[in-house]
């Protein structure tokens, strides 16, 4: 007999101990990040914060992605210790599926190794493109091999990569490798 509600989406959340010491890990989780942040933060004071081209400094995406560790780590210690992460589904105790560790690490070390060849737009699609695909086929969804689903990964990785590069070449003046000369693709 299931104790599952019919009605329910089926999501069941994890029992779980909200004891004090079971909390550490989560708590320990939230420090590690707000360390990295505040690391991140020494690090961009040594950085100059002249206004360049694009009108903010080469010290403004440092800053931002500090600050903004800093807040996920504040708020991760916390939610941890006021009864910890919430209505957390149960871990899947299924066996690794490491032919997704590959196709994600394929798409990592193809950018890696093709982002001066193609150009960042390019790369950066490919390795949306394979992360994807071994993220869906993890997960066992149905459709993965049609072209549809690959036509959909592609435009959203182009749909991604052409703002972050025009965003960092237009407009902070950060040369990324590029396809063409003229520094639109």
């Amino acid at each position: 007999m299931s104790n599952i509600d019919p009605t329910s989406s089926g999501h069941v959340p994890l029992e779980r101990d909200s004891s004090p010491t079971a909390l550490w890990p989560q708590t320990l989780v939230g420090a590690g990040v707000l360390l990295v942040g505040l690391a991140l933060a020494y690090g961009a004071i040594g950085i100059s914060s002249e206004a360049g081209y694009g009108g903010v400094g080469p010290n403004f995406l440092p800053w931002l992605v500090s600050v903004a560790l800093t807040l996920c780590g504040a708020w991760i210690i916390w939610e941890s210790r006021t009864g910890g992460f919430r209505d957390m589904e149960a871990p899947d105790d299924g066996p690794a599926y490491w032919s997704g560790l590959a196709w994600v690490s394929a798409g990592l070390l193809l950018n890696a190794a093709l982002i001066t060849t193609i150009g960042f737009i390019l790369s950066c699609t490919l390795c949306y493109l394979l992360a994807v695909q071994g993220l869906r086929r993890s997960k066992g969804q149905a459709g993965i091999n049609s072209p549809r689903t690959w036509l959909i990964d592609i435009v959203t990785g182009l749909l991604i990569a052409t703002p972050v590069y025009w965003m960092f070449t237009k407009f902070l003046a950060i040369n990324l490798p590029g396809l063409t000369a003229t520094g639109w693709i």
